[in-house]
C-alpha cells in the first residue's frame, strides 16, 4: 500500500511541476507523465484496489481534475503525433473530440465540415445493408476525414448488437455475455471476442463500445441484462479477457459505464441517483474497470448517473470530481469519454449547448452526442473566451491522436 500511495504522489508531484505546455514557438509539447501505468512497472490490480480502499471520501473529491496524458513508448510515435497535433487548427482538434452519433444524411459531407474524431454507428446504419455496401460506407467516412476516424459500434452481444442484427452482414447475433458465460464458461469469451473482432475489422470499424464492466447480480436491476450478471472478480476476468482479445485484432474496447451503474435506473430516460458509499465501489465495482485497464483497455465511457460519494451535485460524466478519480486514483491514461450527451439525465444539468462545455471542463477527451452542430461551435467558443484554456484541447487530442496512432490509424 505504501508503494502504491508513493506512486501517486510521485506521478502527481510530476503533474503538477511539468504540465504540458506550448513551446517557445506555439507547438503543443507533451510533458513528464511517468505514472505506473503507463511504464513497464504496472501494479497489480490487488495493488490498486488497495490503495484506492485506504483513500477517504474527502481525497475522492477533489477540487480539480488533473489531466493525465498518454505517454508514447517511443520518438517515432511521439513525433507522428506531434507532427499532427501541431499543424492542426482549433476547430480541427474540437472536432476530434466529438465521436458523434452517425447522422441519417448528410454523414460523409459532416465529416469533413465538423472534422469529427469519431462516427458511432447504430443499428439504422447497418438495417437492409449488404456487404459491400457498409464496407463501402464505412471507406466513404474514413475518405472524407482529413484525420482517419474512431469507427465505433455497440456490439456487446444479446440484446445491444448493432452489426450483427442484420443476418446478410454476420451469420448470427451474438449472444449475450450471460449466455456465453453459462454454455461455454470463461473460456467461451476468447472464440466469442476473437470472431467480433473479425467482424467487425471486415467491415472498416475500429472500436467496441464494450465490455459491460458494470457489476450486476440481481435480474430486476435495469443494466443486469447486458452485464455479465456475476460478481465483482468474474466480471472482472471477463472484462481483462474481452479487452486482450480484442487488441489481437487492432479493435480498441471501451470500458462501461464507469464508475459502475450497479441498482440504479435508466439513464436514457432520467436521473439516476446513487447512494452507495466509495468503499462498495472500491471493493467491487472499480474492479471490472482496472482489469480492463491492465489489460489495455483504450476508452472509459462515463455514466450520467449521480455518484453521490464522489458528487452529489454534478451526473458523474459533467463531474471532475468523477474524472479526478479515474485519472488519479485509478490512473487511467487513456481517452476518457461520456455517454451520449442527448440522455434525459442532463437535460437538468445544463443549458441549451452547454453540455459539451461542461464535459470538456470535468476532463471528457471525448463527447458522445447527436447535437454536434450546437456543441461544436460553443466548445470552440469556450476556448476564444478562455473559459476553456487551450492546453485541456491539446491534452486531449493528443490523447486522441497517440490512441490512433496505436491502431495504426495514423502513422
Amino acid at each position: 500500500m505504501k508503494k502504491f500511495l508513493l506512486g501517486i504522489c510521485a506521478g502527481l508531484l510530476v503533474l503538477c511541476a511539468c504540465g504540458n505546455d506550448k513551446t517557445k514557438d506555439g507547438s503543443f509539447s507533451p510533458g513528464n507523465d511517468d505514472t505506473k501505468m503507463q511504464t513497464g512497472t504496472k501494479q497489480t490490480q490487488t495493488e490498486i484496489q488497495s490503495g484506492i480502499q485506504s483513500q477517504t471520501k474527502a481525497e475522492a473529491q477533489p477540487e480539480t481534475s488533473t489531466q493525465a496524458v498518454t505517454t508514447p513508448q517511443d520518438s517515432q510515435e511521439q513525433d507522428a503525433v506531434l507532427r499532427i497535433l501541431n499543424s492542426m487548427t482549433l476547430e480541427e482538434k474540437v472536432g476530434q473530440m466529438f465521436f458523434v452519433r452517425c447522422p441519417e444524411n448528410g454523414a460523409v459531407e459532416d465529416v469533413s465540415k465538423y472534422h469529427f474524431g469519431g462516427y458511432l454507428l447504430f443499428g439504422r446504419d447497418f438495417a437492409g445493408k449488404t456487404q459491400e455496401e457498409v464496407k463501402a460506407m464505412t471507406a466513404a467516412y474514413q475518405e472524407a476525414s482529413g484525420i482517419p476516424l474512431f469507427i465505433g459500434v455497440d456490439e456487446e452481444g444479446g440484446s445491444v448488437v448493432r452489426v450483427s442484427s442484420n443476418d446478410a452482414l454476420w451469420n448470427h447475433k451474438f449472444l449475450s455475455p450471460q449466455e456465453i458465460f453459462q454454455s461455454q464458461g470463461m473460456e467461451g469469451f476468447v472464440t466469442d471476442t476473437a470472431e467480433k473482432a473479425s467482424m467487425l475489422a471486415l467491415y472498416g470499424i475500429n472500436v467496441n463500445f464494450a465490455p459491460v464492466c458494470d457489476v450486476s447480480t440481481d435480474a430486476a436491476d435495469f443494466i443486469y441484462r447486458r452485464s455479465l450478471g456475476q460478481d465483482a472478480n468474474v466480471t472482472a476476468e471477463f472484462a481483462g479477457m474481452v479487452v486482450g482479445e480484442m487488441q489481437n485484432y487492432r479493435i480498441a474496447s471501451v470500458l462501461k459505464h464507469f464508475p459502475g451503474y450497479g441498482d440504479n435506473v435508466d439513464t436514457h430516460t432520467g436521473i439516476a441517483i446513487d447512494n452507495r458509499s466509495y468503499e462498495s465501489f472500491a471493493e467491487t465495482d472499480f474492479l471490472p474497470f482496472l482489469s480492463g485497464m491492465q489489460a489495455g483497455a483504450e476508452f472509459i465511457l462515463v455514466s450520467h448517473n449521480i455518484v453521490m460519494c464522489m458528487d452529489a451535485d454534478l451526473p458523474a460524466s459533467l463531474s471532475p470530481a468523477v474524472h479526478e478519480v479515474l485519472r488519479s486514483k485509478l490512473l487511467f491514461d487513456g481517452i476518457i469519454l461520456t455517454d451520449d450527451l442527448a440522455m434525459e439525465a442532463l437535460n437538468a444539468y445544463s443549458q441549451e449547448n452547454r453540455a459539451a462545455v461542461l464535459a470538456v471542463l470535468a476532463g471528457n477527451d471525448m463527447i458522445v452526442t447527436t447535437d454536434y452542430a450546437g456543441q461544436i461551435p460553443a466548445v470552440i467558443e469556450a476556448v476564444h473566451n478562455k473559459e476553456i484554456d487551450i492546453s485541456v484541447i491539446d491534452n486531449a487530442v493528443y490523447r486522441i491522436l497517440t490512441i490512433k496512432y496505436k491502431l495504426g490509424l495514423i502513422s
